[in-house]
């Protein structure tokens, strides 16, 4: 059976054909015009929403159409179920006595309530990162490309490229590779191949050399 398409909203096929209803691509089932995401990356929950609606509440509950702010994601992400993007909209003011969002609660106003917030910032995945379950991705962070997110983590601020992160507020624990082997795998980017050399040199890219993978 050919590698299923990015288009393909159930890409967990048993056997006998059965879609497993419990992993997405995302880019399939969720469109919004501040959502950006790669091919392949995909979505474990065990409890699935119905429709596309529902898939943006469950990974960015606070990001709206309106909102100034954009969740970009790369392609080939690993996201396990209790993943949440916490996007700059979900801020209140902090520049008053009070924090409480009185102007949500006014239809007249409601769609210039992101306006009246600090300007945040893009939250930001890399390519081929790894978010373990349960974990909360705060307004703005910026994770890098090869990241694993542990299971809980709290994540803000930039993680650099193949960090291993876990705690809240999430720290790096180790780096999966060399400075030099990270700028090398940068170089190679294989997440932007075509997906059929992907296929061709998945024991390279899921093996540990970088230098049989450059040579792919």
């Amino acid at each position: 059976m050919p590698f299923p398409s990015p288009d393909t909203a159930l890409p967990v096929r048993l056997p006998d054909g059965t879609a497993l209803p419990f992993n997405v691509f995302l880019s399939a089932v969720i469109k919004h015009p501040r959502v950006e995401i790669g091919d392949y990356t995909y979505y474990s929950d065990f409890d699935p929403p119905r429709d596309a609606l529902g898939w943006v509440s469950r990974i960015a509950p606070y990001i709206m159409p309106h909102s100034s702010e954009r969740l970009i994601i790369g392609k080939f992400g690993q996201f396990a179920q209790g993943t949440r993007f916490v996007t700059a909209s979900a801020n209140h003011r902090m520049d008053g006595i009070s924090t409480y969002p009185f102007s949500i609660f006014d239809p007249a106003r409601i769609l210039g309530y992101p306006r009246s917030l600090p300007q945040g910032r893009d939250t930001v995945v890399g390519h081929d990162v790894w978010i373990g379950m349960n974990s909360i991705i705060l307004p703005g962070a910026q994770i890098g490309n090869g990241v694993i997110v542990s299971a809980g983590s709290v994540v803000s601020g930039s993680i650099p490229d193949y960090a291993v992160i876990a705690g809240n507020r999430a720290e790096v624990v180790r780096m999966r590779f060399s400075q030099d082997q990270i700028a090398r795998l940068n170089d190679i980017a294989w997440w932007d191949w075509p997906i059929d050399k992907i296929l061709e040199n998945e024991a390279a890219i899921t093996g540990g050399d970088v230098e049989v993978l450059g040579r792919a």
